[in-house]
């Protein structure tokens, strides 16, 4: 049995009357600083905010809210409109269901509340049409002051003979950690604060608690350390139990912490946190009113030398059965020859109950075929890339060591590629089954690989072995299909792409010895990502990990978490994610909170970079350039072609008059009228200063005239309205001769190329790039056998040391552009409260899209399809929103449109609506 922690979220189905006793509808809770899942809620904020969600029949259309009104009380019993004795909100007249703030009295550490949402309804313009109460839901509060905290830090702060701490390729057993309690009555509620660095596995009772995997997520341990929460109600009966946990290295203890710095003179590779250390509070109500607290302190024992004798996340796990101790964390166990525990200095940082949720096993498949080498190793091929491990099971144990080696491709004699790991060995061993059985997964370590070569076992079979997918436990929340092979394939791969690099925070690759977050990869990728994933936890946390990164001078690093310190080149493109990021979260997620939490870090960056002005009035900064662009020769890494290679400091000028244009509205926003005139005008002056320097009047181009320069121009507003048409034809012809109506751009070039050609007149071309399959583009990838996202366009042929298989970067703004643009599902407002959809479907190669988006307020679904010149289109428009449909029609009368709408106006060869919530038929003729 495992025991249930504590998430940061919770969901919850509830009913209310619409209009008669008869219409139904269902009514969804939760909290949008957390995912939708059936838990309850903890924080560690004093005043959260709550959003609710309407789950109405599409048979009811028009769903909205009148008025709303929230009450918390700290037992069922006192939560009506009468007794709320914690806060009542009163009836708001208000349609607004998200993001509303808590005012009442601060709350009290480690304390459960009470609440429920009354909502009146209005439909056809008339108010207050029913009152539905939703069902009672909780939340609990964490430790809102450090002075809460009683546990002190305990670890073991040496190493041991079999350890080799300070090598290149670091060695370190994990650490077995135990206690004894007794449990003095009969317990109302016992709940248990814990953290363990770097990462954890807990038993009470020999029973572990949870199912998450590589908990906690990880952070710069200096600055911020995030603790789980527990509800061990029913693990505790009266008497004596035994407590448990084991300690992994994670990215507390370094991976490489003999390697000197590879960045920085002076300054090591990856940082070094020190040895594993845990906290451990465990906090008792007993029924007769009494409380106890019990802590880790002195009184703790440990050992390492148990059966896990190394863990290393880029090299792998080690598995000594010998060592292990059966019933070690349980009563009965004798830890007599187990040393007393070290009482160790904090990390460092503040404690943050997780608000994203761990990482657990989110699928699991079966190998496609193994294979006996000469060598007599087996070969086993998962048939996809995929982050995780392999389980293996066996019935009978084996002499010799059981070694698993992991790489994402085959050389070209059919045997294990593994040198675009560069150093990470990516092996698990497991040592002495020769008595026993084996049904053993790593527990520390994961690995990007789609092909495990097995050595030491005689037989292997494809029953023998599952690979385990592990991924932040989030909910995917887009589904795409359409006519086109090539684009549902690539959808696929970027879907396993983006999950298996989903690592607590967004790291760029899973196999190598890297693993970072390079804020570059993930600026509008983040955008695109929202679609498929439910991802705001994630990356409110991100953004809290370049917060935690920035330096005094405003300076921000490109990689965050810090775990590479020497790492810092003062570039503008990658750290401008800091900003990109939140204007995602405030767009797709409703989110104002985090751009006010982190305005005054994004000024001070743009404050900072500012000292880097040019004698051209610019900000010029620029370090990598169009990374990863497609180069003139497959073997290359980085193209050597001037005429390829955008200037680096045009696309430095340029991000800095976007961030800019986001600074005015980010001060808007937070209400900073003074600012955003401020920035507006800085950047109404930068664009001249740039149109001046890098415009080519002549022939309507930027720079050297790559594809890149034109649509960085022209996504950031700053080419002349009279010469948009212009630089739009550039980029048609430029991509036409010189580059096959193929991919050109790198990783800041394609964040902005499928939106940058759609909509400036030139959908045909971005259609060819989605659906290529020659060099360089998506499909040529699959093509090629990727089951994944590449590193580069040339990832099969490129020098080993950067041809990563599983890499989301180069994916740009395609996913945008599926749903934006094909699915025609987009925000026009923050949080999807008012939807634009506007599918693009004359001129469209395909004949049918089928997706769905679940945003904050519900289902948004987009199905179409043509029949020769036969238009049909369904959709679903969630309750308490509207949107604005485009009709594609050769005339208005031509539209076929069920339910109620108001025609508002013709455009673009389409007829606009506008709609309320409920399901929508339409049917037209194409012109």
């Amino acid at each position: 049995m495992r025991y249930r922690i504590l998430p940061f979220t919770f969901f919850i189905i509830l009913v209310f009357t619409i209009s008669k006793p008869s219409q139904a509808a269902g009514f969804q809770l939760y909290n949008l600083r957390c995912q939708m899942l059936t838990e309850p809620v903890g924080i560690d904020v004093p005043r959260p905010a709550f959003s609710w969600e309407y789950k109405a029949s599409q048979a009811n259309q028009d769903v909205v809210q009148g008025a709303y009104q929230v009450l918390v009380a700290t037992s069922e019993d006192k939560l009506t409109a009468a007794q709320a004795d914690v806060w009542n909100s009163k009836k708001v007249f208000s349609e607004r269901s998200s993001w509303v703030d808590y005012k009442g009295p601060a709350l009290n550490s480690n304390t459960r509340y009470y609440w429920k949402i009354l909502v009146w309804g209005k439909r056809s313009q008339k108010p207050q049409i029913s009152r539905p109460v939703s069902s009672v839901s909780w939340f609990q509060t964490g430790f809102l002051r450090e002075t809460d905290w009683k546990a002190s830090w305990i670890g073991l702060d040496r190493s041991f003979a079999w350890d080799t701490p300070d090598s290149s390729h670091s060695r370190l057993s994990a650490r077995y950690f135990r206690k004894q309690i007794k449990i003095k009555d009969k317990i109302k509620k016992a709940t248990l604060f814990f953290t363990g660095l770097g990462l954890y596995k807990v038993y009470i009772d020999g029973k572990e608690l949870g199912d998450q995997e590589l908990s906690p997520i990880s952070s710069d341990f200096r600055k911020r350390v995030y603790y789980n929460v527990f509800d061990v109600s029913h693990a505790f009966s009266t008497g004596n139990h035994a407590v448990g946990v084991v300690l992994g290295n994670g990215r507390f203890f370094s991976m490489r912490p003999g390697e000197p710095g590879k960045w920085k003179q002076g300054i090591p590779t990856i940082l070094n946190y020190g040895y594993p250390k845990l906290l451990f509070q465990l906090e008792i109500e007993y029924e007769n009113g009494k409380k106890e607290t019990i802590v880790s302190d002195k009184t703790w024992k440990v050992t390492a030398n148990g059966p896990i004798r190394s863990n290393n996340i880029y090299d792998g796990e080690v598995y000594d059965c010998s060592k292990e101790m059966p019933g070690w964390a349980t009563v009965t166990f004798d830890d007599s020859k187990w040393k007393s525990v070290d009482l160790t200095e904090a990390p460092g940082g503040t404690l943050h109950w997780q608000q994203s949720l761990n990482m657990k096993i989110m699928n699991v498949i079966r190998p496609v075929f193994v294979k006996k080498k000469q060598d007599g190793k087996f070969l086993v091929d998962m048939g996809q890339n995929l982050v995780g491990w392999v389980r293996l099971k066996l019935k009978t144990g084996h002499q010799t060591p059981v070694v698993l080696r992991y790489g994402e491709r085959l050389d070209d004699h059919g045997n294990l590629y593994t040198k675009n790991l560069r150093s990470a060995q990516a092996t698990d061993s497991i040592y002495n089954t020769a008595d026993r059985g084996i049904d053993w997964q790593p527990s520390f370590v994961y690995h990007g690989f789609r092909y495990v070569e097995v050595a030491g076992v005689p037989a292997l079979t494809v029953n023998d072995l599952q690979g385990e997918m592990v991924y932040n436990n989030m909910k995917t929340t887009g589904s795409f299909t359409s006519s086109d092979s090539t684009l549902n394939q690539i959808y696929r791969a970027a879907w396993w792409t983006i999950a298996g690099n989903y690592k607590g925070m967004p790291v760029d690759c899973p196999q190598r010895d890297e693993r970072m977050g390079w804020l570059g990869d993930r600026s509008v990728n983040s955008y695109g990502e929202s679609f498929l994933f439910n991802n705001y936890h994630l990356y409110a946390k991100w953004l809290d990990d370049i917060a935690d990164a920035q330096q005094d001078n405003g300076s921000l690093p490109d990689i965050a978490p810090g775990f590479w310190p020497g790492f810092i080149t003062d570039n503008m493109t990658w750290p401008s994610s800091y900003l990109f990021v939140a204007d995602m979260l405030y767009k797709q997620f409703g989110d104002k909170n985090v751009i006010v939490k982190h305005y005054s870090g994004m000024k001070k960056w743009m404050a900072h970079m500012r000292t880097y002005i040019s004698a051209d009035s610019l900000v010029e900064k620029d370090n990598f350039g169009d990374w990863c662009m497609p180069p003139e020769s497959l073997e290359l890494i980085q193209s050597k072609d001037p005429a390829r290679i955008t200037p680096g400091g045009f696309i430095g000028a340029s991000y800095y008059i976007k961030c800019l244009d986001m600074m005015s509205h980010f001060a808007g926003v937070s209400g900073k009228k003074a600012d955003s005139i401020y920035f507006a005008g800085q950047r109404a002056s930068m664009i001249k200063a740039i149109n001046k320097k890098y415009f080519n009047p002549t022939d309507g181009s930027y720079a050297n005239n790559t594809v890149t320069a034109n649509l960085l121009a022209l996504a950031f507003d700053i080419v002349p309205l009279s010469r948009r048409k212009d630089v739009a034809a550039n980029i048609a012809r430029v991509s036409a001769d010189k580059y096959n109506d193929h991919v050109s751009t790198g990783l800041i070039g394609d964040q902005w190329l499928m939106r940058g050609l759609t909509q400036n007149g030139y959908f045909d071309i971005a259609y060819k790039l989605a659906t290529n399959t020659t060099y360089p583009s998506w499909g040529y990838m699959l093509k090629e056998g990727s089951t994944t996202i590449w590193e580069l366009w040339n990832g099969n042929t490129a020098n080993p040391a950067m041809n990563s298989g599983n890499h989301v970067m180069l994916l740009g703004d395609l996913l945008i552009w599926y749903y934006e643009d094909l699915a025609g599902i987009k925000a026009a407002a923050p949080g999807f409260k008012q939807i634009e959809m506007h599918p693009l479907v004359n001129n469209n190669p395909l004949s049918f899209v089928q997706a769905t988006h679940e945003s904050p307020y519900g289902t948004i679904k987009s199905h179409w399809n043509k029949d020769g010149k036969v238009f049909n289109w369904s959709i679903e428009i969630p309750a308490n929103t509207e949107a604005t449909i485009w009709v594609p029609a050769k005339s208005r009368q031509d539209v076929q449109l069920n339910g109620r709408q108001a025609f508002i106006g013709e455009k673009e060869g389409c007829y606009l609506y506008k709609v309320r919530s409920g399901s929508y038929h339409i049917k037209s003729h194409l012109k």
